[in-house]
């Protein structure tokens, strides 16, 4: 704000059908890292269950329950089954889910959510993702501690939402250098910013997306952009020297200013 700085929010870019152009790239890494840290720390060195997703010949398969079926849920949902792992993926919306039937078939159990769907599907888990995302704002706690309380002993939770607050009760912020800890007998993985562990591909995949919104703004200018851009325009944060985010105003309790206003 002193700097007169004009931010635009990359989570806030927003297409007309609610697509998240510039988030969509991260949200499918961290959706396919969660199964690879997942079956990581259920191996029995890493504290956990001791259990192969894929099961060999003779076991079945463990079960892996995904919370969400956006772009992170699909992308978890299409490793979990590569894996050979008998997949749920939980939402509200029945279009996503209809999405995910179109995209793997009959391959993943698909569930409505609601608390004692949640609760039962958490509970039978070896593996459970918090995939959960309300864009701009914090992530609903949807796995209390309760849930945790009945969940397996030595299984996993990895939270995705964790950047947003995350989706999970007992939940906190880790690191890569201590990335896990356990609670109620349940290990806990709450990394924030997942893809940094794959900073090449992650790199690469977000400069795709942004590029052509900068090649827009560096044609056109930042003003002209704005002006002709409503995308664009609504994700700007700040503008010389206002507040134009009405949420981020507010949670800051600083003074709020519509964005066409420093146009």
């Amino acid at each position: 704000l002193k700097g007169g700085l004009t931010g635009i929010a990359y989570e806030l870019v927003q297409t007309p059908d609610n697509g998240l152009p510039l988030l969509n790239p991260m949200s499918e890494v961290a959706g396919k890292l969660s199964v690879l840290n997942g079956a990581y720390f259920l191996l029995s060195q890493n504290g956990g269950r001791g259990v192969l997703l894929g099961g060999t010949v003779g076991v079945l398969p463990r079960r892996v329950a995904i919370l969400g079926a956006g772009i992170a849920g699909r992308a978890a949902c299409e490793i979990a089954l590569g894996m050979g792992a008998d997949v749920t993926i939980l939402d509200v919306n029945v279009n996503q889910l209809e999405k995910i039937r179109l995209e793997f078939g009959n391959g993943p159990k698909r569930r409505l959510s609601n608390p004692t769907m949640l609760q039962r599907e958490c509970e039978r888990a070896d593996l459970v993702i918090g995939a959960v995302l309300i864009p701009g704002a914090a992530a609903p706690k949807l796995i209390t501690e309760e849930i945790v309380k009945s969940m397996k002993k030595g299984s996993v939770i990895i939270d995705i939402s964790i950047d947003q607050g995350g989706c999970t009760e007992t939940m906190r912020p880790t690191s890569l250098e201590e990335p896990v800890f356990e609670k109620h007998g349940v290990i806990h993985y709450g990394v924030c910013n997942m893809p940094a562990q794959t900073p090449r591909t992650s790199t690469q995949a977000l400069t795709s997306a942004t590029l052509p919104y900068i090649l827009k703004i560096a044609s056109n200018g930042i003003q002209e952009t704005l002006k002709n851009d409503a995308i664009l325009r609504a994700a700007v944060n700040t503008r010389d020297g206002k507040l134009t985010n009405r949420a981020v105003a507010e949670s800051l309790n600083l003074a709020y200013t519509p964005v066409e206003e420093c146009i």
